[in-house]
């Protein structure tokens, strides 16, 4: 039995959105995360459809490169797990889900702000990120995460710590225009609801630090 690829059919949905936005800006304007607009009217579906849209290329293909790089096998473990039709429903539920909860916080920060405005997919993409993270701590011997301009890998679960405390920093520190909060959200996401999918998913990912460390 075939198995939906469910990543490369969400990246291709996300492309082609995404460029067909950047040519129409009243599609733009309609999909993308406007906190005021969603108080105002009650818009909740540009919670979802935000994560559809990207600012630029380099903006989309650096989420889809990793996205597709991490869901490929964050998806074959939960089918593994749990069936085909489970397992996708499951990835699908990481994946959207993240993208509509790690914009909440935004969306409560930035409601009354008439000129605030977000989009992207990398609440999604953090909570797969970090699904993987949890299945593959440690990685193989030489294998890890690369951090531009670091010029060694960096073992997942390192990396993971990192990247939440950045996020998590820069969200307070509101320095730049990145949605910090979304990274740091989505992660917390993808961690709480793949241990709810997986539970013996956490005594793994300590006893893989465990071996490491020690």
């Amino acid at each position: 039995m075939l198995t939906l690829d469910a990543p490369i059919v969400l990246l291709v949905l996300t492309a082609g959105i995404s460029i067909y936005a950047w040519s129409n800006q009243d599609f733009m304007e309609s999909w993308i995360l406007n906190p005021l607009r969603m108080r105002q009217h009650g818009e909740w579906y540009r919670l979802l459809t935000s994560g559809f849209l990207h600012a630029d290329w380099m903006h989309l293909i650096f989420n889809m490169i990793a996205f597709y790089s991490f869901g490929q096998m964050v998806q074959n473990i939960l089918v593994a797990n749990s069936g085909t039709s489970v397992g996708l429903l499951q990835f699908l539920g990481l994946y959207l889900g993240g993208i509509i909860i790690s914009d909440l916080p935004t969306y409560f920060r930035h409601s009354t702000d008439p000129s605030y405005r977000s989009l992207g997919a990398s609440g999604g993409v953090a909570a797969v990120i970090f699904a993987s993270i949890l299945f593959n701590p440690v990685g193989a011997e030489g294998e890890g995460i690369r951090i531009f301009p670091i010029p060694i890998p960096i073992k997942p679960f390192i990396f993971g710590f990192l990247y939440l405390g950045y996020s998590y920093y820069m969200g307070r520190r509101r320095g730049d225009n990145i949605n910090h909060d979304a990274h740091f959200y989505g992660a917390l996401y993808g961690i709480i609801l793949t241990l709810v999918f997986v539970p013996e998913v956490g005594p793994h990912f300590w006893s893989e630090i465990q071996r490491f460390v020690f």
